[in-house]
């Protein structure tokens, strides 16, 4: 089967967070995740207790090798037979060494998928930078790196936005019959601060976009679930994981904060928590949400369902080759 044209790439690169993969690791991780900022060893150790609940091993880098088969198969499917490499942010494999290790293979350009579907700092412009530098690194090296073009935002693609859709419908569904009309969808994203949000995206349009296009998702959501069921669910988007200064604005309200707070309204007879702003169930998932939260609902006696994410849906895989397909076309 002969595939549609994906020149001038010669290779897609999946970039992501990475994160430890044994409980030796875990501090280590966080001084990665943490460099520059000052941020005490003892502090680190705390955090580090959320990985040691779950053996010392972040999911996600199993959860990158499981979606990098996914969309292996899908380019096959498809006919294009295309490399595909992966490098970390924060952990092994490094980006630098995946970038030397390409172009060792003779890679000259390639098309990179970040997971991370929004505009922020951390989201999209670090990523930037971490191409760079690692681009610089490999050149340290005495190894000219290949050409990066990041494929654009995901947010509002179709094969997102369907996944998170089904995931919302199968929550409900799994809720008691008397409250599931009248639960509250709380659409879940990782907090930054203020500035960064003020920051991200275009300034001539006011910055603000990481909340704006989680804002635009999480309506979108609703909408579609509401046209699948009849039923219009109040929304909301919330946030977790803080790790700042506490003198340092950060996007609020808090999952945990929230819940609390619908509880004493007594208006909200059933909650859906769904992380939209995350792409697989990695850490700030399974403890944010489906530890904390959950814990927080249960103490509260709130009915709470949690969402999945898109994962390896293949209408979330297939994005992969849409986007790929998309900026060939440009070039």
């Amino acid at each position: 089967m002969t595939g549609a044209d994906v020149s001038p790439y010669d290779a897609l690169l999946l970039v992501s967070f990475g994160g430890p993969e044994k409980p030796e690791d875990v501090v280590p991780f966080l001084e990665n995740v943490t460099r520059g900022r000052g941020i005490p060893r003892e502090r680190l150790e705390q955090v580090g207790e959320h990985y040691y609940l779950f053996g010392g091993r972040s999911p996600i880098n199993d959860q990158n090798r499981e979606f990098i088969a996914a969309v292996r198969a899908d380019l096959d499917a498809a006919g294009i037979d295309l490399p595909i490499y992966w490098g970390n942010r924060n952990w092994d494999p490094y980006l630098a060494d995946t970038l030397e290790q390409m172009a060792k293979d003779g890679i000259t350009r390639a098309a990179c998928f970040v997971t991370s579907a929004y505009s922020s700092y951390s989201s999209c412009r670090q990523y930037r930078e971490n191409l760079f530098d690692a681009t610089a690194a490999v050149a340290e090296r005495g190894v000219e790196a290949p050409r990066l073009d990041k494929l654009r935002h995901y947010f509002n693609h179709p094969g997102f936005v369907e996944a998170n859709v089904d995931a919302v419908l199968a929550a409900l569904a799994d809720l008691p019959d008397d409250v599931r009309d009248g639960a509250r969808l709380i659409f879940v994203t990782h907090s930054i601060p203020t500035s960064m949000n003020d920051a991200s995206g275009d300034p001539e349009a006011g910055g603000g976009a990481y909340v704006r296009q989680h804002l635009d998702v999480a309506g979108v959501v609703t909408d579609r679930v509401a046209a699948a069921t009849g039923v219009r669910h109040e929304h909301e988007l919330v946030f977790c994981s803080r790790s700042g200064a506490p003198h340092i604005p950060w996007l609020e309200p808090d999952v945990n904060d929230r819940l609390e707070e619908l509880v004493e309204a007594g208006e909200t007879p059933a909650v859906v928590v769904v992380p939209v702003g995350f792409v697989s169930d990695h850490m700030e998932v399974i403890y944010d949400l489906d530890t904390e939260a959950k814990e927080t609902a249960e103490k509260l006696g709130l009915p709470f369902r949690r969402a999945a994410t898109a994962g390896v849906d293949p209408r979330f895989v297939a994005t992969v080759c849409e986007l790929l397909l998309e900026r060939a076309a440009l070039e």
